[in-house]
């Protein structure tokens, strides 16, 4: 929750005016700078999701925002089951699964979170807590619905604490998430893009990125300096 109409203008008017990068980039602003950030990336080739959405379709849910309303609004991503919005609003793996079901339905691609505590990594957890974040989305979505499904692994002990996972604890959860992914089928394991998110700079991006199963980053403070995250997507 950070932003104003005059910041957002001028981190997404730096990140056009930067040109294309050599990789995949995609901005997601607070909801009530959408349609602004919907017009500056208009032929960018840079995509447009949302940090959250309903788990309805429309109807008596004040306050909520629908997958078919961010289409509208230009949006082709959108972010479910950030650790945030586990621990500070209840969100449960089957609201996330919910969330994800809606995203698809309507065409977007679902970034998934998954991620551990510092207390579940203290108590060798990490791995059963990873696995069963993804169970549900394992059992019940089809090979073709996992074309538009990315996973960001976001340790939340390394969440704007300055703390990172070292690229050797990213890489070995990442496998892990990949060898998962395998329940559903080797090919879905191999082309699903499994992000890190926690705490990622221009300062431990490239080592992070050099990790065969890391596949890219899901930038937050960094994301709100723009030559930091230029760095962050050169690297």
């Amino acid at each position: 929750m950070n932003a104003s109409l005059d910041s957002t203008r001028g981190l997404l008017t730096g990140l056009t005016a930067a040109g294309s990068q050599n990789c995949d980039v995609a901005v997601f602003p607070p909801f009530p700078y959408l349609a602004l950030a919907a017009e500056l990336l208009q032929d960018s080739g840079i995509a447009l999701g949302a940090q959250n959405c309903s788990d309805e379709d429309s109807g008596a849910f004040t306050g909520e925002v629908s997958a078919s309303m961010l289409v509208d609004t230009g949006c082709s991503m959108g972010l479910v089951g950030h650790s945030e919005r586990r621990a500070l609003y209840g969100e449960t793996d089957y609201t996330v699964l919910a969330k994800t079901r809606k995203l698809l339905e309507n065409g977007m691609v679902a970034v998934v979170c998954v991620g551990e505590t510092l207390e579940q990594r203290k108590a060798l957890r990490e791995e059963t807590v990873v696995s069963e974040q993804l169970n549900l989305l394992i059992g019940e979505l089809s090979n073709a619905d996992w074309d538009k499904v990315v996973i960001a692994y976001e340790p939340v002990w390394a969440i704007g604490t300055g703390e990172t996972a070292t690229p050797e604890q990213a890489q070995s959860m990442h496998a892990f998430i990949r060898s998962e992914l395998k329940r559903v089928s080797g090919s879905v394991a191999e082309k699903t893009r499994v992000l890190y998110g926690g705490s990622v700079k221009a300062a431990n991006a490239a080592e992070l990125f050099a990790k065969p199963d890391v596949d890219g980053a899901l930038v937050g403070g960094a994301s709100l300096d723009i030559n930091e995250f230029l760095k962050i997507c050169r690297a």
